[in-house]
């Protein structure tokens, strides 16, 4: 039985190199990899031997024969992927095998390399797994919240508890020996970049882009209009946004923009509460939720459904889980999108689309409306948001809604970081491959390095992260090879003690182990995966109670230091 790959895919491609016979695709050496939706399994070529199951960090493999109801038109979709072919030829013509990308080699004599990582998510992590294949390679991983893991703690859907499963392939990484957590540190405030090379070869940035792009109309101002990503970090009990005030006491939501986090929001916002019970949802949320009044989120889109920005598995996913609907003139659309359509994939999306029922008047459950062709205009209300009014494009007739509370979901934008120069109109640290750049000069600056939505912009999935640390820790390591980092010139040990006499409450890993343990007791205590802290100081204070570990292994880490 050939097995599948299902909507929880991360495109990390970890299955591609465990798979013996190549018949996952795109693998990283493609061209559509970076682009691909997902990854696809070739039904003719599967032997069935189960590798990529093991391999897959987010649970997103199964035999054809025991996928749910809902991941059954992923069989169809991966088949779709790939060519026929005769009877008895098991792989495509052009197919090659992906070739396994070495680890980056240390040759350079005299020295252990040390790196510090500063931003401790999906790139982050990825790079320091990359660079501790290596022996006598050192990672120290900064991060200001007293929680790892980034986006996939705090900005995927609580409904997605297999995406957010990838964490323990991260706590596996952040186990090693040589990896060193230093969380509740912000660099640039408690450390700076030129401190941090004193005691590293490198410095690797994987902030991401933490900022909202902002939509410049007349209203954002008022309360009830904001982002899509805050409300996703409120729902996931960031501390940052724990206390936002979201108003859910309206009939209708509006969100402009389409992407998947769009989706996410509009899919929580009209679930099951008692559903949403059992995830790691703040409970914050939870209980704005039991007591909510929203009975539509509006998704609204400037251009047509051909160009919608969400991926087909995320639409798969929502409307066999959700009410979804479209107005009678945006079928209309879909039809006509469809007629022309000549990607398989924006077909498949439109092919879904236009099975979607007609939205009526009367809203006899909680459901999700896409709508299309909606360019804002203008949010309405004086004391707060009471609507928004779009122009439809093409006719520029104004279309309004009620809505009592307006979400933006436009895109990220990356933020400057203190040291290094920021490209403005991108968005993004300069670089070349990872190495930070002079802008006016083009040269490589030593010892500063990128990797993630700050080197490339916003574009990929949590997995697409991997071979971009891999291509900036490959850069990294040849340079180091050629002499090109200068040597720290303090001793790894004082690191430590300075970053502690700056911020006293940073949190070890030992720390974190002991905050993830008390938030997964508090959820075994109610039924849920678990109950998180959203108050910084707690959090602190259950890492400071967190006990020693044995004297021996105290030493031993010291040595290995």
């Amino acid at each position: 039985m050939p097995h599948v790959i299902t909507q929880s895919c991360c495109s990390d491609g970890s299955c591609v190199y465990a798979c013996p016979v190549n018949c996952i695709h795109p693998s990283p050496d493609e061209p559509g990899f970076a682009t691909a939706e997902m990854l696809y399994i070739d039904p003719v070529a599967c032997v069935d031997c189960g590798a990529c199951v093991s391999a897959c960090p987010v649970g997103a493999i199964a035999p054809d024969s025991k996928l749910t109801e809902q991941q059954l038109p992923f069989v169809e979709l991966n088949a779709a992927f790939y060519p026929e072919r005769p009877a008895g030829v098991k792989l495509p013509p052009t197919s090659k095998l992906a070739p396994v990308l070495p680890a980056p080699q240390v040759r350079r004599a005299g020295g252990d390399l040390t790196v510090a990582v500063v931003g401790s998510g999906p790139a982050g992590i990825y790079a320091a797994d990359e660079l501790l294949t290596q022996k006598g390679v050192r990672v120290n991983v900064f991060d200001k919240l007293p929680t790892p893991f980034g986006l996939v703690r705090a900005g995927v859907a609580p409904d997605h508890q297999h995406t957010k499963g990838v964490t323990r392939l991260f706590e596996r990484i952040s186990s090693h020996p040589r990896f060193t957590f230093y969380l509740n540190v912000e660099v640039g405030h408690h450390v700076h970049h030129e401190e941090l090379l004193q005691h590293h070869h490198a410095v690797l940035y994987t902030v991401g882009a933490p900022h909202d792009r902002r939509l410049d109309i007349p209203g954002m101002e008022l309360p009830g209009a904001r982002t899509a990503t805050e409300t996703v970090a409120w729902i996931n009990g960031h501390p940052d946004f724990a206390g936002l005030p979201v108003d859910l006491g309206h009939e209708r939501v509006v969100v402009i923009g389409n992407g998947n986090v769009a989706l996410d929001v509009a899919r929580i916002l009209t679930a099951d509460p008692d559903e949403l019970a059992r995830t790691d949802i703040s409970n914050a949320a939870l209980s704005a939720l039991r007591s909510s009044g929203v009975r539509e989120v509006v998704i609204a889109a400037r251009r047509r459904p051909v160009d919608s920005a969400f991926t087909l598995p995320e639409l798969i996913g929502l409307t066999s889980t959700a009410e979804v609907v479209l107005d009678a003139d945006d079928h209309a659309l879909v039809q006509e999108d469809l007629a022309t359509a000549t990607d398989a994939v924006t077909a498949a999306k439109l092919e879904i689309l236009a099975k979607l029922p007609v939205a009526s008047d009367r809203i006899d459950r909680r459901r999700i409306r896409l709508a299309y062709r909606l360019t804002p205009h203008r949010v309405l209300g004086t004391e707060r948001v009471d609507g928004i009014e779009f122009r439809c494009t093409g006719t520029e007739d104004p279309v309004q809604f009620e809505a009592g509370l307006l979400l933006t979901s436009i895109g990220y934008r990356g933020a400057p970081i203190a040291g290094l120069p920021f490209d403005e109109s991108a968005a993004v640290v300069p670089n070349r491959d990872g190495r930070v750049i002079d802008p006016v000069t083009g040269t490589p600056i030593a010892g500063a390095y990128v990797a993630g939505w700050i080197k490339r912009g916003p574009t990929g999935f949590i997995g697409t992260n991997k071979s971009c640390s891999m291509q900036t820790v490959s850069n990294l390591v040849d340079d180091f090879n050629a002499g090109l980092l200068g040597d720290p010139d303090a001793r790894p040990a004082l690191l430590d003690k300075l970053v502690r006499s700056r911020q006293p409450d940073v949190v070890d890993a030992r720390g974190w182990r002991a905050i993830d343990a008390a938030e997964t007791a508090r959820g075994d205590a109610e039924g849920r995966v678990r109950v998180k802290f959203t108050d910084v100081s707690e959090m602190v204070a259950v890492a400071a109670a967190a006990p020693e570990p044995p004297l021996a292994r105290r030493l031993l880490a010291g040595l290995l230091r």
